[in-house]
């Protein structure tokens, strides 16, 4: 499927007006009547624009005009949502050709209008074999014009483009997060990365079982143990041309491929989904490669330490003491409770080699963080005011929101151990989250711009794509945003 930006409406093709919910809604709604020859009291009374609401009639040449609700004040998630759900539901029905009248909104709106058309056509069927060919819309023979205002034309190509790079990669990283683990090892997100950076002009850097036990990477390695796949530590940076002294930001992701919970094993009910626990390493691997492909002018890093946690005889086991990549002993209490684990000595490699501006790390971490935001915020974690903001402003932009809780240092009780310097868990019922980020602030080396981003509730969710929760791709749009205005 094609896009391109027109000024003009066709009445040759199906469209599809979007409205919001406002004071001039009926007025509107009369103008379109007028329009079209129906009775504005039709149009009045069935439409009424609430969030995702479509309403569908025929035209005297037999197309199709689809009415679009947004809800009051749309942002950008709204839109995203609307046009996704509209697009998905009506895939099979599309002609090859369809248009978006945007003529009543600033173009700045684009980018989440493709997004959600592209998201519209998103396949969870990976693995079905007999699966009917794709609807036309979708294939190379569908095209989508965008109709807007000719002083909006410019803003509508530039929001097109980076709408179209966005969908592209989070369409990969969403593959990513729901193949299964047959289907996907750690070696898998190295292969992919070495890929995307070949293509993408970045460096990639991967360091194999034997490496990590050379650089002494134990903690990582400590998860990989009950698994017969190796691990690997992902490193994948982006420099780019012509920027003297550009701003470094280091990006740490969890990538744990399947996560049975180790020795502290999972109950079977939802162990099928711990395909998911590379959520981090998704938004991590998904941002260099868009930094890239964007050409934005920061210094960007990722790393992601990725393992099966598995379960076997040579597993670690609770109350085993490991020592971590920056020499630092952590006592195990739960096994499953191994996303902090690799987390550690991927902070621990970060600041080491890198010495990062700001530091941020992402991650399927905790049910806590579930309990306490749900599905529709993620937990942000960081002692810097102005981190915070910044972080919490592209969040609103982008509809990815986050919420920030505490990491105040009376919760260091938590990670106390009698035996190491950290233990990994502490046991209790209650703010599971904190502890599991005041355990990573403690291999960050006190790094006055760093921020944890738990992402358990919202990286892998209930979507209109299937029957059971898959990814979302969450993160990535959030942290180009940032990288795109940070200070």
């Amino acid at each position: 499927m094609t896009i391109n930006i027109q000024t003009q409406s066709s009445l040759n093709t199906d469209r599809i007006i979007p409205f919001a919910q406002t004071e001039s809604l009926a007025d509107q709604l009369a103008e379109l009547a007028r329009q079209i020859g129906l009775p504005a009291s039709m149009l009045q009374r069935d439409f009424k624009a609430d969030a995702r609401e479509n309403l569908v009639f025929y035209g005297t040449e037999g197309r199709k005009t689809y009415l679009l609700g947004l809800g009051k004040e749309p942002q950008s998630m709204n839109w995203l949502r609307a046009f996704r759900k509209l697009f998905f539901d009506q895939r099979d029905k599309l002609p090859a050709e369809v248009a978006i009248d945007l003529t009543a909104f600033d173009a700045t709106v684009v980018e989440a209008v493709v997004l959600g058309v592209r998201g519209g056509g998103y396949d969870l069927r990976l693995y079905q074999t007999d699966k009917a060919e794709g609807p036309v819309f979708f294939s190379d023979a569908g095209h989508l014009t965008l109709v807007v205002r000719p002083d909006q034309q410019q803003t509508a190509h530039q929001a097109v483009s980076q709408g179209e790079a966005i969908a592209q990669t989070q369409r990969e990283m969403m593959d990513l997060m729901n193949a299964p683990a047959n289907y996907k090892t750690p070696q898998t997100l190295a292969d992919w990365t070495i890929k995307s950076g070949q293509q993408h002009g970045y460096a990639v850097t991967i360091l194999d079982k034997a490496e990590l036990e050379k650089q002494g990477l134990g903690a990582l390695l400590s998860v990989s143990q009950g698994s017969d796949v190796p691990p690997v530590l992902i490193i994948a940076e982006y420099k780019p041309e012509g920027v003297a002294q550009a701003r470094n930001v280091g990006l740490v992701g969890k990538g744990v491929t399947f996560d049975t919970g180790g020795v502290s094993i999972k109950t079977s009910a939802n162990m099928h989904l711990m395909k998911s626990d590379m959520g981090g390493a998704a938004a991590v691997l998904g941002t260099v490669e868009l930094a890239a492909k964007l050409k934005l002018p920061v210094h960007v890093i990722g790393i992601v330490p990725s393992t099966e946690n598995s379960t076997d005889g040579r597993s670690t086991k609770p109350g085993d003491v490991v020592t971590s990549y920056s020499g630092k002993t952590i006592e195990v209490i739960d096994t499953d409770a191994e996303g902090r684990v690799i987390l550690a000595d991927g902070l621990g490699y970060m600041i080491r080699n890198f010495q990062p501006d700001t530091l941020i790390d992402l991650a399927t971490l905790t049910g806590s963080v579930i309990a306490t935001l749900g599905y529709h915020a993620a937990g942000l974690f960081t002692p810097n005011d102005k981190l915070a903001t910044q972080l919490t402003t592209a969040a609103d932009r982008t509809g990815e929101r986050i919420w920030r809780l505490p990491v105040w240092d009376v919760y260091k009780e938590d990670i106390k151990s009698d035996v190491a310097d950290v233990k990994n868990f502490h046991g209790k019922p209650i703010n599971g989250a904190i502890a599991a980020a005041k355990f990573l602030e403690f291999f960050t080396d006190g790094h006055p711009a760093w921020a944890h981003l738990d992402i358990a509730g919202t990286a892998f969710a209930d979507t209109e794509f299937g029957s059971q929760k898959n990814a979302t791709g969450f993160g990535i749009r959030l942290l180009i945003d940032f990288l795109q205005n940070i200070e």
